[in-house]
């Protein structure tokens, strides 16, 4: 017997056993996810444009004035060289500061949603009674996953 019916769409040609869903909306609803969000979103649009900036201006000081960037400062060291290897630092530190950010700020956020939606969860299955027959319920989104 085959798995789906030849219907174009694909719905199951046997019943699925009931597993209670929460609807995808409901944790994007939430105020604390859009506060998480939010502050993701802000430090990533900073650090991308900084980031960003200083490559495209090292990029067009080299293109269009290449006599600054020849400019040697002691021995065979040019500002040119003392900019590229600026970049380095530039990514070392905005990575430094992702990292110093997502866990000040976001990964506390993130921690309180997941307690609050595990407790919200938890308290739901405890007050859901199983059919007469049916064993064990089926448990779902129980394994976690760790913030960034």
């Amino acid at each position: 017997m085959p798995e789906y019916s030849p219907q174009r769409d694909d719905t199951p040609a046997f019943p699925l056993p009931h597993i209670e869903r929460t609807p995808p909306s409901r944790i994007s609803d939430h105020p604390e996810f859009h506060s998480l969000r939010r502050a993701q979103r802000r430090f990533g649009v900073r650090a991308t444009i900084l980031s960003v900036g200083g490559f495209l201006l090292y990029v067009l000081l080299s293109s269009f004035v290449p006599a600054v960037m020849n400019q040697p400062l002691f021995g065979r060291l040019t500002v040119g060289l003392v900019l590229g290897l600026g970049q380095f630092v530039v990514m070392g530190v905005t990575a430094w500061c992702y990292v110093r950010h997502m866990r000040t700020r976001v990964d506390p956020l993130a921690r309180g949603l997941r307690s609050r939606l595990h407790e919200t969860e938890s308290r739901r299955a405890r007050s859901a009674v199983p059919p007469q027959g049916a064993g064990q319920p089926l448990q779902h989104g129980t394994r976690g996953f760790r913030t960034w």
